[in-house]
């Protein structure tokens, strides 16, 4: 079967021409669905902010295009993993995995959001408010 220009079949699948390029998730992860250092965790509210380290210029060539992406996205401003994902247009589960990467290699730097645990009590805070109110 024959490919038309505005789409068509293809050995018996449906592609859209305007779709473009059709990269699977599993083929930017090497099939890995999880970052590879066990130890992190990244919610999508952490924070992800890349080192400015000008030597590592050699070995950020090595990275993927999608690697140099969350790079460049994380340089022009810190960002969560749900910003990244949004603006790199890329899935969470490959935004987690990817960021993992750059991680173990040295390139960016995680700051995880505080657990709820460590949060001051409602009842504390509106006391203080209170207190501040009656000056």
């Amino acid at each position: 079967m024959t490919r038309e220009a505005t789409g068509g079949l293809v050995g018996g699948r449906w592609y859209d021409a305007e779709a473009g390029p059709l990269v699977r998730p599993y083929a930017m992860t090497g099939g890995r669905t999880r970052p590879g250092t066990e130890h992190v965790r990244f919610d999508l509210i952490a924070l992800v902010t890349a080192h400015r380290d000008p030597s590592g210029e050699a070995e950020e060539s090595l990275l993927g295009p999608e690697h140099r992406t969350l790079l460049t996205l994380c340089r022009t401003e810190t960002q969560s993993v749900a910003e990244l994902a949004a603006d790199a247009d890329l899935p969470v589960g490959v935004v987690r995995v990817l960021l993992g990467d750059l991680l173990e290699a040295g390139h960016i730097h995680v700051t995880r959001p505080v657990p709820l645990a460590q949060l001051p009590d409602e009842q504390i805070l509106r006391e203080v408010i209170n207190g501040l109110r009656a000056l």
